[in-house]
């Protein structure tokens, strides 16, 4: 229970600031988020594609693959939820669904995801993303870190 919580919690938390960053005036915008000196700049981007706006003439494509690619990462952890132990993988899984699930609602209601943030460093200054995007990051990161263990244990 506590992992469905886990999505509830992190699909709520970036669907409530895609909510604030959508109810602001877009001359407003960008501006720097208070606290971070300047490193970090808020947006108001609507991005009807994929990454770096892929496909946003192929609506269609643009809310099913997502919609698979959700319903599989649920599966497995439906199928890992089943048995003890595999922490990691059910908090990984976990988290890389709160981001889908928030980032599939804006494809499936608002047909274009909000993107409100980018962080001024490098080549990163260029990309504009939300915290949904970062969850499913961090998730697959974390199961990426997970794999490269186990197979250096089973050596």
């Amino acid at each position: 229970m506590v992992f469905i919580g886990i999505i509830a919690l992190l699909a709520a938390l970036d669907l409530l600031i895609k909510s604030a960053i959508e109810d602001q005036e877009e001359a407003g915008f960008p501006k720097e988020l208070e606290g971070s000196g300047g490193k970090i700049l808020l947006h108001k981007n609507h991005n009807a594609g994929f990454s770096f706006g892929y496909f946003k003439d192929h609506q269609s494509m643009v809310q099913m693959i997502p919609l698979a690619v959700a319903s599989f990462i649920g599966g497995m952890l439906a199928s890992l939820l089943q048995r003890k132990g595999n922490i990691f993988e059910k908090l990984a899984l976990s988290i890389a669904l709160g981001g889908a699930v928030s980032n599939l609602y804006d494809r499936l209601v608002r047909h274009y995801v909000v993107d409100y943030f980018s962080i001024q460093y490098g080549k990163l200054k260029k990309v504009v993303f939300n915290l949904g995007d970062l969850f499913i990051f961090l998730g697959a990161g974390i199961i990426l870190i997970v794999e490269i263990i186990k197979a250096f244990k089973e050596r």
